[in-house]
């Protein structure tokens, strides 16, 4: 929902509902801390509509169960969600940089309109305020204290800021571009944040300068590149801009870059976390078989007949992960693509080796190098019976597992961008 275009102070801390990554630094139900294992990357919101406890749990039955085709269904469900999500932008700097000024122009409005961000020569932004417009639906512009209006570290900045919680980052210079500002982009990178730099106030630079206007241009790029270079923070997108005029300069570039990064945060971030589900899930079934396999259980617990058939053990466990013929079939379907857009690379040499010799030496090889550095008195005892078996069954496994996750890579990749709004 779209905040009307007025100023809204942040409540306390307490009061919050943080994007957190690690939900268990917020919140202390269980079910909360479902989402403990998210990225750094990715920003999931206490609550939220799109990933609810709810529809991760169902989303990680699905995968556990090899049940690919409720994957896609749950997926499918998920995007549509997306674009009625909101995205928070943090607008940060030292004191005085003109951050409210630019929210205004960015916004596209005056500053002397009843809902405008107040401006001024001396600090006017005391604590974090909210501002939304009809440019950017569905987003939050926070307009932030300065950095360097108190003592305070930059750490201790981030942490009262609650940064984490924005999905992107603006940092505002002028004049200079300080150690206050390389140390918020060098924080920036090490949370592996989005964020810009924005060079405001280039109309005085251009009436004061004595140099002509390209060469001062560059010179600005340099200044602040040769800056961030120093500390090894990777360049980010860099704009100049007149606060005066925001349709010149690089304010146009600014807002089209903009609209484009607010979907791929969305989409991108989606899908790398549904990924680290979908991975994570995977994973946790592969231990438990591996269980079942170190203590002899395959038969009992997966109910594989002849446990010595590597071609049983390998039909058996692409029926737990669903990327047999019959699964992958409905998949591609459901997806609009060709019936056999996931059966066609692979399958037919997988069979071949695993017939070959009961694919012993096959089998060992994949592992040769990692058995190696255990010495050869561990090599031998693992070549012979039943030890052997278990190393032929454990790569049959880990090969159909890693299958899973290709596949379900690509059910994703497809099933978010072909959904998305």
């Amino acid at each position: 929902m779209v905040m009307p275009a007025s100023r809204v102070s942040l409540p306390p801390a307490s009061q919050v509902a943080p994007l957190h990554t690690n939900m268990e630094e917020t919140v202390g139900s269980s079910e909360d801390k479902q989402f403990a294992y998210f990225s750094n990357a990715v920003f999931i919101p206490k609550g939220s509509s799109v990933l609810s406890v709810e529809v991760v749990k169902s989303l990680e039955t699905a995968v556990a169960s090899g049940n690919m085709v409720e994957v896609v269904s749950i997926v499918k469900e998920i995007v549509q969600k997306v674009p009625r999500t909101t995205m928070k932008i943090a607008v940060t700097g030292d004191s005085g940089n003109g951050m409210s000024s630019f929210i205004n122009a960015l916004r596209v409005i005056g500053h002397e309109e009843e809902d405008s961000a107040p401006t001024g020569v001396v600090r006017t932004t005391q604590k974090p305020a909210c501002y939304s417009s009809s440019h950017f639906p569905d987003v939050e512009l926070w307009d932030l204290p300065g950095l360097g209006a108190t003592a305070q570290s930059v750490e201790s900045y981030l942490d009262e800021m609650q940064i984490s919680t924005y999905e992107l980052i603006i940092i505002i210079a002028s004049e200079q571009f300080s150690a206050n500002h390389v140390k918020l982009a060098k924080a920036m990178q090490r949370m592996r944040k989005r964020f810009y730099v924005v060079w405001t106030k280039l109309d005085r630079d251009l009436s004061t300068s004595t140099i002509p206007e390209p060469q001062l241009l560059q010179n600005i790029q340099r200044n602040i590149q040769e800056n961030l270079r120093k500390e090894e923070v990777k360049e980010p997108h860099l704009f100049l801009v007149s606060i005066l005029k925001p349709e010149s300069y690089d304010f146009p570039k600014l807002r089209e870059t903009l609209q484009k990064d607010l979907s791929d945060i969305k989409y991108h971030g989606l899908l790398e976390t549904l990924y680290q589900i979908c991975e994570r899930t995977i994973n946790e079934r592969v231990e438990s078989i591996k269980k079942s396999i170190d203590t002899d259980r395959l038969q009992s617990d997966l109910e594989i007949l002849d446990p010595n058939n590597s071609i049983e053990c390998w039909k058996v466990f692409q029926k737990i992960f669903g990327v047999h013929d019959e699964s992958l079939h409905q998949v591609a379907l459901k997806i609009g693509k060709p019936d056999t857009y996931f059966t066609t690379s692979t399958e037919s040499q997988d069979m071949q080796r695993y017939q070959q010799d009961g694919w012993t030496w096959g089998g060992l090889f994949h592992f040769g190098r990692g058995l190696v550095s255990t010495g050869f008195n561990h090599m031998q005892c693992c070549i012979y019976p039943p030890h052997r078996r278990y190393m032929q069954q454990k790569v049959v496994l880990d090969e159909t597992a890693g299958k899973a996750k290709n596949v379900l890579l690509e059910i994703l990749k497809d099933s978010i961008f072909h959904w998305k709004v």
